[in-house]
């Protein structure tokens, strides 16, 4: 079994790292057949952004605080881990795409597993209006922002927002407003995974808004597309004793 560890730049996890390799040969990432990521859920993000292209299965070994996308270890590197990747069970993401253009009229494609995220970039509110398969829904949101996210990451920022706990074999995506103001009484929806939501700005230079997409922001943006991308995917592994289908009812209980 051929590992890469891919490990963040952080003093616990190249410790735990330094420790791993004397038991592990660690591979480039190009060469294994597994990918163990080292770090926490924003670093899990990173690795799965950046390596999902590789098309291998990513076992994420929890070194920051909450690791809902990770499995627990030993830090002190002694954890058998080809037994763990070996009896671990895959969950497949597929993540959203986003697509924004801002006042400069600049385009940038980027892509989500958890969420994308249209925020205020100032003391005022947000004024958006927001469209699902063409049909505007919204004609005007005045709030904090508005988010879309995955079944995967629905447990993160758009539980924080009130927004639902998806399953996540649900074929749903979650549309949630950030501290709506108007309409006082809309909560979000829930749409199909085949949706695709559209959000322009109102006043955008008066009131201007970025949005970012796990962990890549775009300043100043005027109109985001937001759309889950079934062709591309990643296969992440988790410990049969706490799979990430048991976290996530967990989370509502």
């Amino acid at each position: 079994m051929k590992i890469a560890f891919i490990t963040a730049n952080k003093i616990k996890a190249r410790r735990t790292l330094d420790l791993i390799e004397q038991r592990y040969k660690n591979y480039p990432p190009e060469e294994a057949d597994f990918l163990s990521v080292l770090g926490g859920d924003g670093f899990m993000l990173k690795a799965l952004r950046d390596y999902h292209h590789l098309g291998k299965p990513f076992y994420g070994m929890n070194l920051g605080n909450l690791g809902f996308l990770m499995n627990s270890i030993n830090e002190d590197g002694e954890d058998d881990i080809e037994a763990l990747i070996h009896e671990a069970k895959p969950v497949h993401l597929y993540p959203l795409e986003m697509t924004a253009i801002d006042i400069w009229d600049i385009e940038k494609t980027v892509i989500a597993f958890n969420d994308v995220s249209v925020t205020r970039a100032s003391p005022q509110a947000a004024k958006l209006k927001v469209l699902v398969n063409d049909v505007v829904r919204v004609p005007k949101l005045i709030s904090d922002g508005i988010l879309v996210s995955t079944p995967a990451g629905s447990t993160a920022y758009n539980s924080s927002a009130g927004g639902p706990i998806l399953p996540i074999q649900a074929n749903l995506l979650a549309l949630t407003p950030i501290s709506p103001f108007r309409p006082k009484n809309w909560k979000g929806a829930l749409l199909n995974n085949s949706d695709n939501v559209v959000i322009e700005t109102l006043e955008s230079k008066k009131r201007p808004v970025n949005a970012v997409a796990d962990m890549v922001e775009i300043k100043r943006v005027v109109k985001v597309s937001v759309h889950q991308k079934h062709s591309v995917s990643a296969t992440v592994l988790f410990s049969p004793h706490s799979h990430l289908e048991e976290r996530i009812i967990a989370e509502q209980f």
